[in-house]
């Protein structure tokens, strides 16, 4: 596969790779690899320190790293720290500038500090509460999607979503966004490829549309 681009996607808080399922790409360009996350050292652990051990991880020379959500801030930490060909955020943000204004007053006031994560953590499956079809489904989605409940990753990766702070932005990262992202409006954010209609949720209900978009902005140098 030494021929052929390697791409790494991080999944968003809380996911799993498993919403990478319907992201296809042409397969004789492109060599596909899914991260997962990893539980923080303690809730103290700074993005960059734990940036730095997927560094380890990723074992390809210039990959293109795809992150989504708070993945997306993650791979660019990454980026920072190591060679890349080309970062590319979903659903995400670049900066606390793009964040809403809800969102900034959660880390000013530090409320999500009482969110009871610990309580969370203990439910392991949803779906199986839910007596409504629809509700049901919905269930099966986030048992199958998201599944991360672990409270001290919770706790870190909340407070490290909220209080980030990015000074630069690199020039070879590209954004895709959706019109209708409920989590990261796309009203505050800035230089971004729009997906009409896309949901924070567009990489697994939009797949089709944001693998083509993908591609075209994947570089075809080896």
């Amino acid at each position: 596969m030494e021929d052929k681009i390697h791409i790494y996607f991080m999944p968003g808080l809380a996911a799993s790779s498993r919403i990478f399922e319907y992201i296809k790409v042409a397969d004789d360009k492109f060599a596909l690899h899914h991260l997962e996350w990893l539980e923080p050292e303690s809730e103290k652990e700074s993005l960059a320190h734990y940036a730095a051990k997927y560094v380890k991880m990723i074992t390809h020379k210039r990959p293109v790293l795809i992150g989504v959500s708070f993945g997306g801030i993650l791979v660019q930490e990454i980026g920072r720290l190591m060679e890349v060909r080309k970062i590319i955020i979903v659903s995400s943000v670049k900066n606390e500038d793009e964040l809403p204004k809800r969102l900034k007053y959660l880390r000013k006031s530090r409320i999500y500090k009482l969110f009871p994560f610990k309580k969370l953590s203990k439910i392991d499956d949803f779906s199986k509460y839910n007596f409504h079809p629809q509700l049901k489904k919905k269930g099966e989605l986030y048992n199958k999607y998201l599944s991360i409940r672990n409270e001290k990753y919770l706790n870190w990766a909340i407070h490290n979503m909220l209080n980030w702070k990015n000074n630069s932005i690199e020039q070879d990262l590209m954004h895709i966004h959706g019109t209708r992202d409920e989590i990261f409006p796309i009203k505050y954010v800035k230089d971004c490829i729009p997906v009409e209609g896309g949901t924070h949720a567009m990489i697994i209900v939009k797949a089709k549309k944001i693998s083509a978009i993908i591609e075209n902005l994947l570089p075809d140098d080896t």
